[in-house]
């Protein structure tokens, strides 16, 4: 699994795309009832820097928080008023021009340019604080989940319901579907699948499938440039099409990206777990479309991290929201790297 000859390629920076304010009641058990924080909405930037497979490209992991509120559905602004204070500055293009300190003078070259200098970015899913704003990245192809198109137009009932998101949240004709994951029990809530683009995708893409990872612990895995680089990671139970990454950085270290597997770390260590409340309708729900699959998905990654140790190999697994993890680690924002 890890090679002492290899030499690290992948750059990895993390990047500010803005903050929101969780009640922490709703995310995690045994919390304060009164106790809200304010936590990131984090991206990644990711540099690959070519092989014969794949020219140097630069990809996103996500966009955070669009830095118009007005450009958001009316009821997603009556949710996003739930999650005041909210914090748009900076949003992940700016962060790409600027750097973490965001001292760059208006007359002075930006850092990296969103309109030309990025080719692909990867939602971990299209829930409203991480799909940003498309616009600014006029140049890149856009890769989702298996059935996030029609998540978009028709929700996630009960718990998302189609008015929490908008047809139009995604560029089409710049937009691909990743293959659904086989599955045992069909999900018609992941039927979608937008054909390969030809040249505007990797070259891998007409191989691309999904396989087991670490000894199975990963039940689904994409390679998305086939060299082992950067995989994709199916992660379901949060919302349709909710995937995660793994990228290899070093010789014997492994960064996984989580998204919103999780919305605390402590749930991921098991010292908290996932929060039910009542969901109106009599029942209990939870912040995921599927509690229980939400949990088998983080039992996976448990495992994953298990798997490894006492090997000599690292997995570092960085969630979006975690607020402790961006105070610790700002030297590791773009310009710097994980």
């Amino acid at each position: 699994m890890a090679d002492d000859n290899y030499h690290p390629s992948i750059k990895v920076s993390a990047l500010d795309a803005g903050h929101l304010t969780l009640p922490e009641h709703l995310f995690i058990t045994d919390a304060d009832p009164e106790k809200r924080a304010t936590v990131p909405s984090l991206s990644f930037l990711i540099q690959h820097p070519g092989s014969s497979k794949q020219p140097p490209t630069k990809l996103l992991f996500d966009l955070g928080i669009k830095r118009d509120l007005t450009g958001y559905t009316i009821a997603q602004q009556e949710h996003i008023a739930k999650r005041q204070p909210v914090i748009v500055d900076p949003d992940c293009a700016a962060s790409l021009r600027n750097g973490h300190d965001h001292g760059t003078a208006p007359s002075a070259a930006p850092l990296l340019d969103p309109a030309k200098d990025i080719d692909y970015i990867i939602l971990s899913h299209v829930h409203w604080d991480h799909i940003g704003t498309w616009q600014d990245f006029p140049s890149a192809i856009f890769l989702v989940g298996a059935g996030t198109i029609n998540l978009l137009k028709d929700g996630a009932p009960p718990h998302y319901p189609s008015p929490l998101f908008t047809g139009d949240e995604l560029p089409p004709s710049r937009t691909a579907e990743l293959p659904p994951v086989p599955r045992i029990i069909s999900d018609e809530n992941h039927p979608h699948y937008i054909p390969p683009m030809g040249k505007s995708l990797p070259k891998a893409a007409d191989t691309w499938s999904w396989k087991p990872l670490f000894e199975g612990k990963i039940p689904h895995s994409l390679d998305l440039f086939g060299d082992g680089s950067i995989l994709v990671i199916d992660s379901p139970g949060h919302l349709y099409g909710h995937i995660n990454l793994l990228m290899r950085v070093g010789s014997r270290r492994y960064l996984y990206l989580g998204g919103d597997c999780c919305h605390d770390p402590r749930i991921l260590t098991g010292e908290k777990g996932i929060a039910l409340y009542d969901d109106g309708c009599g029942g209990k729900r939870s912040v995921h479309v599927d509690t229980e699959v939400a949990g088998q998905t983080l039992e996976n990654i448990r495992q994953m991290i298990r798997g490894v140790e006492g090997s000599g190999v690292e997995v570092e697994v960085v969630v979006a929201h975690d607020a402790v993890w961006r105070e610790k680690n700002r030297h590791r924002f773009w310009p710097g790297t994980l």
